[in-house]
């Protein structure tokens, strides 16, 4: 008999018809869903037992979104996704400052937003590693600057490798340009951040190459940047 209790979600959005319809789908999925319809309530409910992972509206009466968030992140780093209709730059890129795990803009699928769930919550491998260390499919070598996919060497250059590890070791985690930038370049003043796309497009090329397949290993979000995204996760 399997005793395991099952993930509980929390979700908080104060649209009762989307509430429901994605808390059947998550417990169709075999979720604990749980729903809470505003910003006070959800803190109360994250600050007594931190879910498993949290699907966290920014437009809510009393405190919004990401006020929740930002108070969450000092209890809890279970991962949380926000839900947006406001797909402005400035507020995913607020919200990745303050630790949202993802996103989803509405108006979205159920189906999706519960790809996305199993996705964050089967997140953590390279996360979870030490640096250098391997998982079936990516082998990254810090101290050699050298990595290889399925078997396959990956001829990267310092910076390539600097963007392939922070992606990779956060897997599914959004980064901004800016954030990209600061972990590639450091203190580099002269550089844009056109060159990260530049860097994403090889490291893309690359990895398809080696990966011998068309996926695209680094999603883009668009407004917002770029996650690690390995064949299956979403």
């Amino acid at each position: 008999m399997n005793t395991t209790a099952a993930p509980r979600i929390l979700v908080v959005e104060d649209e009762a018809d989307i509430a429901g319809v994605v808390l059947d789908y998550l417990r169709h999925a075999g979720y604990a869903a749980e729903h809470v319809a505003d910003g006070a309530a959800a803190l109360e409910r994250i600050r007594e037992a931190p879910p498993a992972l949290t699907l966290l509206d920014i437009m809510l009466p009393g405190l919004d979104g990401l006020e929740v968030l930002r108070q969450a992140r000092r209890v809890t780093q279970s991962p949380i996704i926000m839900l947006t209709a406001r797909v402005e730059e400035v507020d995913c890129l607020i919200g990745l400052e303050l630790g949202a795990d993802d996103y989803i803009c509405k108006p979205f699928s159920p189906r999706e937003v519960v790809a996305r769930v199993k996705a964050v919550l089967r997140r953590p491998s390279l996360a979870d590693a030490p640096v250098g260390s391997s998982t079936d499919e990516l082998v990254l070598d810090e101290p050699l600057w050298q990595a290889s996919l399925r078997g396959q060497p990956l001829a990267l250059t310092r910076r390539e490798f600097q963007l392939l590890q922070a992606l990779a070791r956060q897997g599914g985690r959004i980064f901004s340009r800016a954030q990209l930038l600061d972990l590639a370049y450091g203190d580099t003043q002269d550089v844009n951040e056109r060159a990260i796309d530049s860097h994403i497009k090889n490291l893309r090329r690359k990895l398809k190459t080696a990966g011998g397949t068309e996926h695209d290993w680094i999603r883009s979000v668009y407004g917002v940047g770029f996650a690690f995204d390995p064949p299956g996760d979403i």
